[in-house]
């Protein structure tokens, strides 16, 4: 959720300064990009994992605080509900077993925090959207103590100025209201880092956004929401409107949503932050004192602390980051796409795929989305979110076809090339798009496993529907932690 920030009481000159130092960040940060400031030498990947709290029946636990001082390591801190954990996981190159290392330190980091998490009556559990979630769970008292998510749900209904409503019609239909932003704790997801250079960041964000559709049709994992079967990804739905600062009137009016695909191809890093300060009102309009021109001046790398953090309320699936590592500034793709779990394996499996398919599409000759339009890139994202590995999709030269058939036919092998250039050794490229193949040869991903163990619990046993998600939630649980990947999950 971003950086940590105290309780705050905001002015009307507090939003002034803000504005004012926000766009002289903009400027700081349009000179450091011609001035050519940036390491991109050795580029890096990064991974952060959002994860859930269950007790022993299944049911969320709200017990984030306690199970945070049990595990005591850094790498994990606090999500925005009670329920909710992250780990952050340190970065590193690809090459020399790199996704192999992510596997590895992620499994052991998890197992140990599980293990130490029982201690207090939680089990983790990585899945898009905890399907035990029920409306008594949505309070506002299911904060975490963070004073950032009591400041981020005041900005939020001050600026809607009306309660949150929650609207998903797929395969069953829902509808609440809250009159908090709970609702999107609910949301958890993988996100996968990509250090870029400056020259070389738009054609990769390009690329990130026009596959954003096969990545959440082939890497769902969230058809529950409050009982109910919805979208295979809901978490995309539900994150859209948990977060929705705008009214019906303003929605009418062309204002663009802070959960937001985008609306245009970009030629630099620049227009996106650009169009963050022009088209969105500060939610956390905190000021720091450092002076980035004068920092720049000196010769120095300047935090831009106002942008960063305004770049932070604004949730792009595919996110600009741009950040400070040992006083060397550098640029990140964050893909935030995907939905968490089901197991590690499948987690590395949607990043491999990810990280080799967009290296080949941005140093592609013709770029992929100078014959597509914007508009059918998102049409792909939501047909992905809705209907999973059963989407249909469009691609250029083909036209709409099965994601399923266009990851098997097309894309994979793109991927596996893109993985050889990035150095990635072959037992762990094979291991991994293997995964990704089973899952399109076979029709099964997190949600479509699910969908069908609940089914088999609640349409073939006196189980009330409750009841049934808790039992498959259990078994997902177990299975889980075998690291198997979900396509060779039976389903009981």
């Amino acid at each position: 959720m971003g950086d940590e920030v105290a309780k705050h009481e905001f002015t009307r000159e507090d939003r002034t300064r803000y504005r004012t130092k926000v766009r002289r960040c903009l400027d700081v940060f349009a000179r450091m990009l011609r001035e050519s400031r940036f390491e991109f030498e050795r580029p890096m990947t990064g991974l952060e994992i959002e994860l859930n709290l269950v007790d022993d029946a299944g049911d969320p636990a709200m017990r984030n605080a306690e199970a945070l001082e049990a595990i005591a390591d850094p790498d994990f801190v606090t999500e925005l509900g009670q329920w909710n954990l992250e780990i952050n996981v340190a970065p590193r190159q690809l090459t020399a077993g790199g996704l192999a290392e992510f596997e590895s330190v992620v499994r052991e980091s998890l197992n140990e925090a599980d293990r130490k998490a029982r201690e207090v009556g939680s089990h983790m559990v990585m899945i898009g959207i905890l399907p035990t979630l029920q409306a008594k769970h949505m309070a506002l008292d299911a904060l975490s103590g963070n004073p950032r998510y009591a400041l981020l749900n005041e900005q939020v209904l001050a600026a809607r100025g009306e309660d949150l409503r929650i609207a998903v019609d797929g395969v069953e239909k829902l509808a609440m209201t809250a009159d908090s932003i709970v609702p999107e704790g609910a949301c958890t997801s993988a996100q996968f880092h990509l250090q870029v250079s400056p020259d070389s960041f738009a054609a990769y964000w390009n690329a990130a956004q026009a596959i954003a559709g096969v990545q959440v049709a082939v890497g769902a994992n969230s058809p529950f929401l409050m009982g109910k079967e919805l979208w295979r990804e809901t978490r995309i739905a539900l994150f859209q409107q948990a977060t929705d600062t705008r009214s019906d009137e303003l929605k009418e009016q062309g204002v663009r949503p802070r959960v937001w695909f985008g609306e245009r191809w970009i030629t630099s890093i620049f227009d996106l932050f650009e169009e963050n300060v022009r088209y969105f009102p500060a939610l956390l309009p905190i000021c720091d004192e450092e002076d980035p021109v004068q920092v720049l001046e000196r010769g120095d790398t300047p935090s831009l602390a106002e942008l960063r953090l305004h770049n932070g309320t604004i949730y792009r699936w595919n996110r600009p980051v741009y950040d400070v590592v040992r006083d060397q500034p550098h640029l990140r793709v964050e893909n935030r796409v995907l939905p968490a779990g089901p197991t590690v394996v499948d987690t590395l499996a949607d990043g491999a795929f990810y990280y080799g398919l967009v290296r080949m599409l941005a140093e592609e000759e013709r770029p992929l989305w100078s014959q597509m339009s914007f508009s059918a890139a998102e049409e792909n994202f939501i047909s992905g979110a809705r209907q999973g590995i059963d989407a249909h999709v469009y691609w250029p030269g083909l036209g709409t076809v099965p994601v399923a058939e266009l990851v098997l036919r097309r894309l994979l092998p793109l991927a596996h090339e893109g993985l050889v250039k990035l150095r990635v050794e072959q037992a762990e490229r094979d291991r991994l798009l293997g995964v990704i193949e089973a899952r399109c040869l076979n029709g099964v991903n997190g949600a479509t496993w699910q969908a069908r163990t609940f089914h088999r619990h609640y349409d073939h046993t006196s189980l009330d529907r409750p009841e049934a998600l808790r039992r498959m939630l259990r078994t997902y649980r177990d299975l889980m932690h075998s690291n198997e990947p979900v396509h060779t999950w039976p389903v009981s």
